[in-house]
């Protein structure tokens, strides 16, 4: 291993060999913390029957160590640190006995953003490569661990465990966590086969002997040692990549929540129930914590669907000072403060308003900005707040004024429309080519962005949907 501790390293499931140790594979422990949050977004409702299994809940108090000075909580919205533990103590000694007495790592960091309302929720991912200035912070022995100019983010668990971990995440982002989620990689086995398996769909045919995964060409459901298998496969998929990776990772979070969110599992309790203690069994959350705060949290979250389930990678690309990590990109505050700042989910207008809903607007986008490309970016934004969209493609000339244009009955919610846009366009009745019910924006070349209709955050390049096809090339 290397022994510079900034660059953490994993080894194989297999104990090294004496003579040639490897980087090996990375588990993907927030598979796991994931399904433990669905089962807070999605059925707590029958606390009565899953009581017991909540007194599986391991608990740490990491408010106290992290003290007063944090960032402000701003509103209503719910941000839980999951965080995967590779462990090897216990039953998670047969995936490498040589480090049975090392401390744990992790390369499962996710900040799990939940909207007000039960809108959306958005888990982001931190690269376990990514480098990053390291706050001062108490390490597991107790002693303090002097603040870093420049520390790949994974050691923050290795030195300090969960309170490291959050206090660096907030030192990045200024988002207040109030949560957070830790479980260990024994329980994806029990947790993917209390499911009845999970959907993936392979570009092609892997038979890979490290990761012991076989498995042929296109659709298959799997579950346990599979599964696991699949997770852990590093050469037999992809480029090998940690940005690779963490895409085919999301797409099978995206799976596992959304077959986890079905009522095939939902509306059966002997299943419901073998979850719940798949999912308990190896979880360690804060003090704060309580069932309590989960039913909360899980009525809140109620009208949750597999679609509002939204996974994205902290905007990041190649470290400068290393290309075998990673940084963040300049977008990464905007986006932190978009998720910062997320208050609220469209709510029903009152009666008399004359403000529509997004949900409730339908919009055909035509790019008249002569910037390849623009029609679809704002597609794609407008679709995050909500809105109904199509392309509709090149506008038949070039105009340097966004417009908003309406066909008949859609005058209000061109009106709802044009109040988002800075430029603040009057809308216009079509003349010819208009489509009842339907508004069209055409962009010119003084766009700039949408205001939020306080539908959450933007769209995000790359970003995938639990409900997703998961044989789509992301």
């Amino acid at each position: 291993m290397n022994s510079n501790p900034m660059y953490m390293e994993y080894v194989d499931d297999a104990d090294p060999q004496p003579t040639a140790p490897r980087r090996g594979w990375r588990i993907l422990g927030w598979v796991c913390v994931g399904l433990s949050v669905v089962m807070v977004a999605g059925s707590l409702t029958a606390y009565g029957l899953y009581r017991k299994a909540f007194g599986n809940i391991a608990h740490e108090d990491v408010n106290a160590q992290l003290g007063p000075n944090r960032p402000k909580k701003l509103n209503n919205a719910m941000n839980i640190l999951l965080l995967g533990s590779d462990t090897r103590e216990g039953a998670n000694a047969k995936y490498g006995r040589s480090m049975k007495n090392e401390p744990p790592r992790s390369d499962t960091m996710i900040l799990l953003h939940l909207s007000p309302g039960g809108g959306q929720a958005m888990g982001i991912s931190f690269p376990r490569d990514l480098m990053v200035r390291m706050p001062s912070c108490k390490s597991r022995k107790g002693t303090q661990i002097p603040a870093q100019s420049r520390a790949q983010i994974n050691s923050a668990f290795t030195n300090g465990g969960a309170t490291c971990v959050i206090k660096t995440i907030e030192s990045l982002s200024n988002i207040r966590v109030d949560h957070f989620m830790q479980v260990d990689f024994n329980g994806f086995k029990s947790i993917t086969t209390a499911v009845g398996g999970v959907p993936v769909c392979l570009p092609k045919d892997v038979d890979d002997p490290k990761s012991k995964l076989k498995l042929s060409k296109g659709k298959h459901v799997i579950k346990g040692e599979q599964a696991l298998a699949y997770v852990r496969v590093r050469h037999g998929l992809g480029d090998g990549s940690d940005t690779d990776r963490i895409k085919r990772q999301q797409k099978f979070m995206g799976a596992l929540a959304s077959k986890a969110m079905s009522a095939g599992v939902l509306s059966n309790p002997k299943r419901m129930l073998s979850l719940m203690n798949a999912v308990t069994k190896s979880l360690t959350t804060d003090k704060e914590l309580t069932p309590q705060v989960m039913m909360d949290i899980g009525r809140e979250m109620q009208g949750m669907t597999s679609g509002k389930l939204r996974f994205v990678t902290v905007p990041s690309g190649p470290d400068p000072l290393d290309t075998n990590r990673v940084a963040l990109t300049p977008a990464a505050q905007p986006f932190f403060s978009a998720v910062r700042n997320d208050k609220t989910v469209p709510k029903e207008p009152k009666p008399g308003s004359t403000t529509i809903p997004p949900s409730q607007i339908r919009v055909r986008v035509y790019n008249g900005s002569g910037i390849d490309g623009q029609a679809g970016r704002v597609a794609d934004d407008l679709e995050s707040q909500g809105f109904q969209v199509t392309v509709g493609g090149n506008a038949t000339a070039a105009t340097s004024a966004t417009k908003v244009l309406y066909g008949s009955g859609a005058d209000q919610q061109a009106q709802s429309l044009a109040a988002l846009i800075p430029s603040k366009p009057a809308p216009a009745a079509r003349t010819r080519g208009g489509t009842p019910g339907v508004v069209d924006l055409v962009v010119g070349s003084d766009w700039t962005n949408l205001k939020s209709a306080g539908a959450g955050i933007p769209k995000q390049q790359g970003e995938i949907r639990a409900n997703d096809d998961i044989c789509k090339e992301t």
